[in-house]
């Protein structure tokens, strides 16, 4: 048996144990119930279950959560539009957010899939300090998708 500030207070009946622990106000918790013989502990489990709880909202305040944002082109777009939507990207790189470029196609101009790739590439090239590519551009039906992550600082 170990007692509220760590020490040991060695071997006892659970009787003699609970007593104790009645005696000082706190609770008997088993710490281990597979050694031998089991190990108890005096202390308050309720300021322990919530010490508990506000460790683990500490871990979570304290983690990043990455989204995915997705911003759409087309094959005949225009350079001002493009240069509207990279701004875009660039922003949510510096959020570091993960960004998926996707080149729409429409019946027919899936058939100059290789407009669609130039796009990506010198969305690629321009974006190169900023970005890395965690999944090459590809064509899926009528659309051609690249994945961009932000670079480590």
């Amino acid at each position: 048996m170990i007692d509220e500030l760590g020490a040991q207070l060695g071997v006892m009946e659970p009787r003699q144990a609970l007593s104790v622990a009645e005696e000082r106000g706190l609770d008997l918790v088993e710490v281990a119930p597979n050694a031998q013989p089991p190990v108890c502990r005096i202390m308050d489990y309720g300021k322990y279950l919530y010490q508990q709880n506000k460790k683990a909202q500490e871990a979570k305040k304290n983690q990043k959560v990455i989204q995915i944002k997705e911003v759409k082109f087309r094959p005949k777009i225009d350079e001002h539009d493009y240069e509207f939507k990279k701004n875009h990207i660039i922003r949510f790189l510096k959020e570091e957010n993960k960004v998926k470029a996707t080149v729409m196609f429409r019946g027919r101009e899936v058939t100059h899939s290789e407009i669609g790739a130039q796009i990506l590439n010198r969305l690629q090239q321009e974006l190169g300090d900023l970005a890395s590519i965690e999944k090459h551009p590809k064509l899926e039906g009528y659309s051609m998708t690249m994945i961009l992550t932000p670079r480590n600082k």
